[in-house]
């Protein structure tokens, strides 16, 4: 990278369009680097959250088939959720971790209240933004083989999933075909492959 890249907005206004319990979205100003002012620019915090990878015994996909409102379909994809603050906030910049519940602990939490499986065989595999272009929250991605059912579900008021088992050849095809469409869900299938090499 270049020394001399100037390449940085700088937020010069700030409006919380929407700001609760749930989402902080807001309309910004910006001014880009050659001077020129930009608006309305949207974006939003939410919080951090999970992705687990998990396999049982004999090596199937835990998955969980649920409806997706921003496209208006049920589909399938690894267990996910949201990790927990402990400083009374749902969102904002938590880079350094202290102000929520351990990524790993959430991971364990969230296998086990969506699908009723655990396992002690865990792998961290990458935290990335969730999407960089307009919102600051991070997805933690991790795997977790050899699981074995040990409970029921434990679902949230909001919930509604149901669980199944796959095969990589079924997940395979359930992505060409677009049944299994969560971008950040298809990353973490492709780096637990490049972990297993």
């Amino acid at each position: 990278m270049s020394e001399n890249e100037n390449l940085e907005w700088e937020e010069i206004s700030c409006e919380h369009i929407v700001n609760n319990e749930w989402i902080d979205f807001r309309k910004s100003t910006y001014r880009f680097p050659d001077g020129r002012t930009f608006e309305p620019y949207y974006s939003y915090s939410r919080r951090d959250y999970v992705v687990i990878v998990a396999t049982d015994e004999d090596g199937n996909y835990i998955c969980v088939r649920q409806f997706r409102q921003g496209i208006k379909k049920v589909t399938t994809e690894f267990c996910a959720g949201g990790i927990e603050r402990t400083d009374g906030k749902e969102y904002g910049a938590n880079q350094d971790g202290k102000n929520s519940e351990d990524a790993l602990a959430a991971a364990k939490r969230e296998l086990m209240e969506e699908t009723g499986y655990e396992s002690d065989d865990w792998k961290f595999l990458l935290h990335v933004p969730s999407n960089a272009t307009i919102a600051d929250n991070y997805a933690y991605i991790y795997e977790a083989k050899n699981c074995k059912k040990v409970s029921g579900q434990s679902l949230d008021d909001t919930e509604y999933l149901n669980v199944h088992l796959y095969s990589r050849e079924q997940i395979d095809e359930m992505i060409k075909s677009g049944e299994f469409p969560q971008a950040i869900h298809v990353l973490a299938l492709l780096l637990a492959d490049r972990q297993n090499l």
